[in-house]
């Protein structure tokens, strides 16, 4: 099967791998479960994003599965979000990044999550110029979109910066562009072209690196993590 995009990128200080769910086994679909359910801060991670905390492993089962048949369709890629050395909580689980492809429209569209404790030290810019890079360099697209809640207002100053960093900015409202809780909310919508990501001189300086390498999803990089948090959790 022919891929289209790179199981690992690595920036200056994060390490993206592909997620599939037949490389994924038990102990370690438990690991993203228990981070997906009950990491401290779950609940204001996931007040704006799509999903909520997860209630039972099926859940997150049925996650991995929806992302690898994207993936294996060549429609989006997910990553989960390593910290490279160098950073505190080096090897640390991070988060989730991920992008959706439409190819009649030659748009990528951007999704990212972080869990709290790594929120406010910039990992969102450098995972999106990551993105941009794949995007109009390597699978030869003309624009790159995201959205945010209009009343998330740290997502949106994060978003702005990186968008005008990179020659782009916000396109304007969505009225009612998405249901959620039963509810039509409001977004603002983003975007970066080819031309205005080539054309900017000032754009972020991230080193961005694509490879195919095979990696340990998952594996010891949380659940060392979780040994080392066992002490923390009762302070």
């Amino acid at each position: 099967m022919t891929v289209l995009f790179p199981e690992v990128i690595e920036t200056d200080r994060l390490r993206l791998e592909a997620l599939h769910v037949d490389e994924i086994d038990a102990d370690q679909l438990f690991d993203l479960y228990e981070i997906c359910s009950s990491d401290p801060g779950i609940e204001e991670v996931t007040r704006y994003v799509t999903w909520d905390p997860h209630r039972t492993p099926k859940e997150t089962l049925e996650f991995l599965e929806y992302v690898s048949e994207q993936w294996d369709d060549s429609n989006g890629g997910s990553y989960a979000v390593y910290l490279r050395d160098g950073e505190d909580s080096a090897g640390a689980f991070a988060g989730d990044a991920g992008f959706s492809v439409d190819w009649e429209k030659r748009t990528m569209t951007l999704g990212v999550w972080f869990r709290k404790r790594f929120w406010g030290r910039g990992y969102s810019g450098e995972r999106a110029a990551a993105f941009m890079e794949l995007a109009f360099e390597r699978l030869n697209l003309e624009l790159v979109a995201v959205t945010a809640l209009v009343d998330n207002e740290k997502s949106n100053r994060a978003i702005e910066r990186y968008t005008e960093a990179h020659g782009g900015g916000r396109d304007g409202l969505l009225r009612n562009w998405r249901v959620q809780d039963g509810e039509p909310i409001d977004l603002y919508r983003y975007s970066v072209s080819r031309e205005e990501y080539r054309e900017c001189e000032d754009r972020l300086d991230v080193g961005v690196s694509f490879s195919d390498e095979s990696r340990g999803q998952l594996d010891a990089g949380v659940r060392e993590e979780r040994a080392d948090e066992g002490t923390d959790r009762g302070r």
